[in-house]
């Protein structure tokens, strides 16, 4: 028997004074905010009484920590997936608002459908589908958990709901440790609910690729 149900989770909020794009940097953890948020999006899908038969998150820390309450909630150990990843991103460890003045960096907005700053939308669905499919398949029912990033969850919703893939940063529904649900059924994805349970008020959301 595969999954009940596959949760796509984000991280919480990060500490970044610097509010810079942090993309795969190491060093971005979350902020004493952050991790409450993080266990207001474990005790959510822990409101849904469902039983969670799995635990993924990608292997930057801010997703790690994110995952800390899930396991003490569910007595799960995270397993580390590289393909629910951030996205790569050239304007890494910059303030995008400064970068943008410089028309230098203006070659890397030249193809803004592919897109041209950072990894191929079509690449990030390819391997969030994998990962998702995979995790789905191995749970011998139950829900499945993947504490993941804003862009690879927000590629796969429009995948899923066969939007296109380009689309504008500041509009995508994905907020700090927010839950987008998904069910398959004859193989086919279908995203069937999304919550925002973390309090958000005051929260500092710059550093997303």
């Amino acid at each position: 028997m595969p999954a009940d149900r596959l949760h796509l989770v984000r991280h919480g909020e990060v500490h970044n004074p610097r509010r810079v794009l942090y993309g795969r940097l190491p060093g971005y953890g979350l902020s004493v905010d952050g991790r409450g948020m993080a266990r207001q999006a474990a005790e959510y899908i822990q409101s849904l009484d469902r039983p969670v038969a799995a635990l993924v998150c990608s292997p930057l820390q801010r997703t790690q920590e994110s995952a800390e309450p899930f396991t003490e909630l569910f007595s799960l150990e995270p397993r580390i997936d590289e393909r629910v990843i951030e996205p790569t991103n050239v304007f890494e460890g910059r303030r995008m608002a400064r970068a943008l003045l410089n028309p230098w960096n203006w070659r890397h907005l030249r193809k803004p459908a592919l897109p041209s700053w950072g990894e191929p939308y079509a690449d990030v669905v390819g391997r969030m589908n994998q990962a998702m499919t995979e995790a789905w398949d191995a749970a011998d029912s139950g829900d499945v958990v993947i504490v993941s990033h804003q862009l690879p969850i927000w590629i796969t919703h429009l995948a899923v709901a066969s939007l296109p893939l380009r689309h504008d940063p500041r509009a995508r529904r994905c907020a700090l440790s927010s839950v987008t649900s998904f069910e398959m059924t004859n193989g086919k994805w279908s995203e069937t609910a999304y919550a925002e349970p973390a309090s958000l008020s005051g929260s500092v959301d710059v550093g997303a690729v």
